[in-house]
């Protein structure tokens, strides 16, 4: 493997205050920046602390977005699931586009200040079309205020977690290890905004108005605005100079690498050769890719001709490519957890106390909670212990920590499969088949293991996935990277959405009633759990050959 990305540097002479000023960074003003005034934790709790109101805002719509749909627009239990998870899909997707735009025109701090204020304007739409009588302009407005909200999260998402990676300076021993641990501590406070959510604002809309349930995130994103803005003093604002695109940089090695396809194995020995090309500069991996090395000569006259340094990035793009595919199926399970879980919660006794029911999609606190426990146990006791055995910094690889949660994906998947049957069996016995309405006598704590146990996978794969994509992109596209696993969730979300309605149309053929009936007492959501985990079972053996022949960047471990 290769070396820790947290050495410390050779000694040399330089002086106290030059070794205190960070490479690559400059203040507010444009001016060199200093260790000791910016950056570093410092700056990294505004911009956690953004990303919780940020988190509270956004799962303040999406955790009960079911219910608002099958109750206030009366749509059924297979189209309102389809349209959350489209809609789901379509905010995990958008972040590529602001990514795009942040790392090539705007900057990290200007994109986020722009998608906040759009972020506001569209949960105030949203709160206004919760209180216009039902009717086709609301659902219109409704849906026209969801996906403006989308847009907006698009541009805030990739670029607030890139933005507070940047506080930590990776040739710094002490802030390198500190940014390893800023990954987990962002989803502590991501995990913490969201239980507050799903505590609070689930009641408010199941009990007392949507309006209110959707006027409060509007306030918390003001606020989320405003915490960001008071860092912006201590922020360190990475120098974009005057190179070229790294989106060009990398097309062109494709480019050209294709137009030379022809070119033989010793033709590109001899270019390594001739630019003095050493063997430990060039990866072996997609080795076909150093042919665009030799450019054309209308490339050379433009001297638009690819570096090494090019075909290394490019390299590193397309190994993430089978990582990317393989855990789509982790993305396809994620979904499930705000659409059917919670429906199924909605059938079952919610009693607490006398006159107190919990709303169904308050269990998804138990993610929250799964997470805000497991994260400092793996933060401050796993990776020591695990890093006094292995010698890396980070206790175990980025690859082996999305793995574990893979499998606990598979197990919850199980465990989901086996409480349907037993719901369903409940069901039965107390003659409730044809009653949808009626409440199961099933307590919905059965679903609690299901939900702590989706935490702690979350724990590992998403931690995981956002550690190693801002990781192990070229440096100019970190915001890129984080929208590369955000699209994961995305595009599992689309591929959820499609199995529903493939398995809907296949199972309600000849009369019979769905997987997915809108009476979930004849429908059979304990066979969709089964097969996810099956698919799951099946892609966690491919991405184990991909995760184990992974090169990593020469930084990583």
């Amino acid at each position: 493997m290769a070396a820790s990305p947290c050495q410390s540097p050779e000694p040399d002479a330089q002086t106290p205050l030059l070794d205190d000023v960070v490479d690559g960074a400059v203040d507010h003003k444009g001016r060199p920046v200093h260790r000791s005034r910016s950056g570093g934790w410092r700056s990294a709790r505004f911009i956690i602390g953004v990303e919780v109101a940020e988190r509270f805002a956004y799962y303040g719509i999406g955790s009960n977005l079911i219910t608002f749909l099958t109750g206030p627009l009366g749509q059924s239990t297979a189209t309102a699931a389809e349209n959350v998870n489209i809609w789901s899909g379509t905010a995990s997707l958008l972040p590529l586009l602001g990514a795009f735009v942040a790392d090539s025109f705007l900057g990290r701090y200007r994109t986020i200040v722009y998608a906040s204020l759009l972020y506001i304007l569209g949960l105030g739409l949203l709160t206004l079309s919760a209180v216009l009588s039902s009717s086709e302009i609301q659902v219109i407005f409704f849906f026209f205020s969801l996906y403006l909200v989308a847009v907006a999260q698009g541009g805030h998402k990739p670029c607030v977690q890139a933005f507070g990676a940047d506080q930590f300076d990776v040739s710094d021993p002490e802030e390198c290890k500190a940014k390893s641990s800023f990954f987990n501590w962002w989803y502590f406070g991501l995990c913490a905004g969201t239980s507050v959510t799903l505590i609070l604002l689930t009641y408010i809309q199941d009990n007392l108005s949507w309006g209110l349930g959707f006027g409060i995130p509007c306030i918390a994103m003001v606020f989320a605005l405003l915490i960001f803005l008071l860092g912006t003093r201590t922020y360190r604002y990475s120098i974009k100079g005057d190179e070229e695109s790294p989106f060009v940089r990398i097309g062109r090695v494709f480019v050209a690498a294709l137009r030379n396809w022809r070119t033989s194995p010793s033709a590109v020995t001899s270019e390594e050769e001739s630019r003095g090309i050493l063997p430990h500069e060039s990866s072996e991996q997609f080795k076909f890719l150093n042919k665009a090395l030799l450019a054309p000569d209308d490339l050379k006259e433009n001297r638009k001709v690819c570096t090494i340094v090019d075909v290394e990035d490019a390299k590193a793009v397309l190994r993430l490519f089978p990582i990317w595919v393989t855990c789509l199926a982790y993305a396809v399970v994620f979904a499930q957890y705000s659409t059917f879980f919670t429906k199924q919660g909605a059938t079952m006794d919610r009693t607490i106390v006398p006159g107190f029911n919990v709303p169904a999609a308050s269990l998804q606190t138990f993610i929250s909670i799964a997470i805000v426990i497991f994260l400092p146990i793996y933060d401050r006791i796993f990776v020591p212990i695990a890093r006094y055995v292995t010698g890396k910094p980070a206790g175990i690889t980025m690859l082996q920590r999305i793995g574990t949660g893979m499998v606990l994906s598979i197990i919850l998947m199980v465990i989901a499969a086996l409480v349907e049957m037993k719901r369903l069996k409940t069901a039965k016995d107390y003659g409730l088949l044809d009653t949808p309405s009626a409440t199961v006598p099933m307590s919905i704590w059965w679903l609690a293991p299901q939900y702590l146990l989706a935490g702690i996978a979350d724990g590992f794969t998403m931690v995981g996935l956002q550690e190693f994509f801002y990781d192990q992109v070229p440096n100019e596209l970190r915001s890129v990277g984080l929208a590369l696993y955000l699209s994961i969730f995305g595009v599992g979300s689309f591929l959820s959405s499609f199995l529903i309605s493939i398995i809907d149309d296949i199972t309600s053929l000849a009369g019979e009633s769905s997987w997915f009936s809108s009476n979930l007492n004849r429908a059979h959501l304990d066979y969709f759990y089964w097969l996810l985990g099956g698919i799951s079972l099946v892609q966690l053996v491919i991405y184990l050959y991909f995760a184990k022949s992974y090169i990593y960047k020469s930084h990583a471990l």
